[in-house]
């Protein structure tokens, strides 16, 4: 695998939230053995959230370069549907959490990702965590 094929899939969340933003991006590509992002955001906001995203991969960014601007004439992002919490229950799983609110186990994955600020690992959750459930995309 290509080093920007490597980054690209390192950052996959913060690409995903780059593209559920609107934001535009310029550039895309390696430079300097580094993942090089250039683009305009719809408002601060927007870029605030891409930043959080690249943060939540990996706090010190140092295979990443990630210059936003702000472009208000870009369409806004429509705001983003309130995300329901769960209190971790004894014998719950995130696959279980999932089949709950989304139907189907397969999803968890949308959970841990919402929730990187507080785990590290899809299979280590505590009983009275509160997890954000994100709506179901």
């Amino acid at each position: 695998m290509d080093r920007l094929e490597q980054l690209k899939t390192k950052y996959a969340p913060a690409l995903t939230k780059i593209q559920q933003l609107g934001v535009h991006l310029t550039n895309l590509h390696v430079q300097d053995d580094k993942l090089f992002i250039k683009g305009a955001a719809p408002n601060d906001a927007a870029k605030n959230e891409v930043w959080t995203a690249i943060k939540s991969v990996d706090p010190t960014y140092g295979d990443l370069t990630c210059d936003l601007s702000i472009d208000a004439s870009l369409p806004q992002p429509a705001p983003a549907p309130a995300a329901q919490t769960y209190t971790v229950q004894a014998g719950d799983t995130l696959s279980k959490i999932s089949k709950q609110f989304y139907g189907d186990a397969n999803k968890y994955m949308h959970i841990f990702e919402a929730n990187r600020d507080q785990l590290t690992d899809p299979n280590k959750i505590k009983v009275g965590q509160t997890l954000k459930i994100p709506a179901k995309s």
